[in-house]
């Protein structure tokens, strides 16, 4: 069996079952809804029934917020993965996900610095996602900034890890001072959550993950020189600063953009790029990039799936569920292969 053939089952396989995790996903929640009338509802042929409201108002777009924040945490791990040759990097390694969280912070906790002049009733979901973006946005400026002056890519990983620890030495500080009320209220929100997204803000983290995969695709040549080091990639003629920026930016397209909108979410993108690799035993970028988007589009799906759980109005912290049905599935992987690709 050649492997072009192997690689083609795979994906008709994955895309298979992204299909009815995307149908079963709608499908279940606190009022379960026939897999028919879900059909019916997603090709408009029932339109008055009140399954069609709850599908295109609520579930319909928490479906589609799974696919895009789990195809891009996936696709902007594998990306630091790569960059930095290190099997334990994911896409929050340059302190994005900080920078967001700080920019929360400040929104929601920052008040109480400062109380009988701003309270957290005059934000709304929109503003708390502007000024996560903003904070994710500083962070990025930062690190490519670094990333111009500092020639070793480890150094730069060290240094991004640096500004996480800062951005959270100053969130600390925050939680210290902040009400409980506040804190409780950025606690939620740390948690990770795909609802309560409208379709604009939606649009707004598919063109990110639109920008963010075609600066990958054409970064396959230099993301698969990376794999033997900077000398090999160099010795082919690729730009080592360039590539570099470029992976950089995609990444923090990706994560940041999702990030903001969606809160910090953690496992899938340091796990999914492994559990890609181990179903298709390859590196190379040209499988790995669409392969990634579906594996974590799917996990994503299914770990939300759960958290709703199915007939109960209570949902779970998506956070929560990721690294708990996430992990068994990397480890069982692992032990099976008995070896790790990288």
């Amino acid at each position: 069996m050649s492997k072009q053939y192997t690689y083609s089952f795979h994906f008709i396989t994955l895309l298979v079952v992204l299909l009815l995790c995307f149908v079963i996903n709608i499908c279940l929640g606190s009022v379960n809804i026939s897999f028919i009338k879900t059909i019916q509802a997603l090709f408009g042929t029932v339109t008055e029934d009140s399954s069609y409201y709850i599908i295109w108002e609520y579930r319909l777009p928490k479906a589609i917020t799974a696919i895009l924040v789990g195809g891009g945490l996936s696709l902007s791990g594998l990306l630091m993965q790569t960059l930095f040759r290190n099997p334990l990097a994911g896409p929050y390694v340059l302190g994005i996900s900080s920078g967001a969280s700080l920019g929360a912070a400040l929104l929601i906790m920052g008040t109480s610095l400062f109380s009988g002049v701003f309270t957290f009733s005059t934000f709304n979901d929109i503003s708390l996602a502007i000024a996560s973006s903003l904070g994710s946005f500083l962070v990025l400026s930062l690190v490519l900034v670094v990333a111009a002056k500092v020639k070793d890519t480890m150094a730069l990983l060290i240094i991004g890890l640096m500004f996480g620890s800062i951005t959270a030495a100053i969130v600390s500080v925050l939680s210290y001072f902040s009400k409980a009320e506040k804190l409780q209220q950025y606690i939620f929100w740390s948690f990770g959550s795909l609802g309560n997204l409208s379709w604009m803000q939606l649009l707004i983290i598919a063109l990110c993950a639109i920008t963010g995969i075609f600066l990958s695709i054409i970064s396959i040549k230099p993301l698969n020189a990376f794999l033997l080091g900077e000398n090999y990639a160099k010795s082919l003629g690729i730009g080592l600063k360039k590539s570099r920026y470029i992976i950089i930016v995609a990444t923090g397209l990706l994560a940041g953009s999702i990030t903001a909108f969606a809160g910090p979410i953690a496992f899938v993108g340091l796990a999914v790029p492994h559990i890609s690799k181990q179903i298709f035993n390859t590196t190379d970028h040209k499988i790995q990039i669409p392969a990634v988007l579906c594996c974590g589009a799917i996990l994503m799906l299914l770990c939300d799936t759960i958290a709703q759980l199915p007939g109960s109005v209570s949902v779970l912290p998506i956070n929560a569920i990721t690294s708990i049905f996430g992990a068994p599935v990397v480890i069982w992987l692992l032990v099976r292969k008995r070896k790790m690709i990288f």
